[in-house]
């Protein structure tokens, strides 16, 4: 079962090309293409949790459009990304 913790996950998805933004209860993580927000996107919470479980980890991946393999190596960092753009072109996400 993956855990990751949570400030790696939210700072590789900055590093990744995701834009954060605030609300009340949770952060807002939009992918970016040229510049502009997408429908791509996930969140995490405010809350004192460190670490992303599995469960978590799967559904963040589902929320942006790879399989739970293919997030982890976006936020592990194998996967670069012009990688991950690739794979939303493929899939008529953006």
């Amino acid at each position: 079962m993956p855990v990751r913790a949570k400030r790696d996950v939210e700072a590789a998805l900055k590093k990744k090309g995701f834009q954060q933004d605030g609300g009340d209860h949770h952060w807002f993580f939009y992918w970016t293409s040229d510049g502009k927000k997408t429908t791509v996107r996930t969140k995490t919470s405010h809350g004192s949790t460190k670490d992303l479980g599995d469960g978590l980890l799967k559904e963040m991946a589902r929320q942006v459009r790879i399989s739970k393999v293919q997030f982890l190596e976006l936020i592990d960092c194998p996967m670069t990304r012009d990688q991950y753009q690739q794979l939303l072109q493929d899939g008529d996400y953006i």
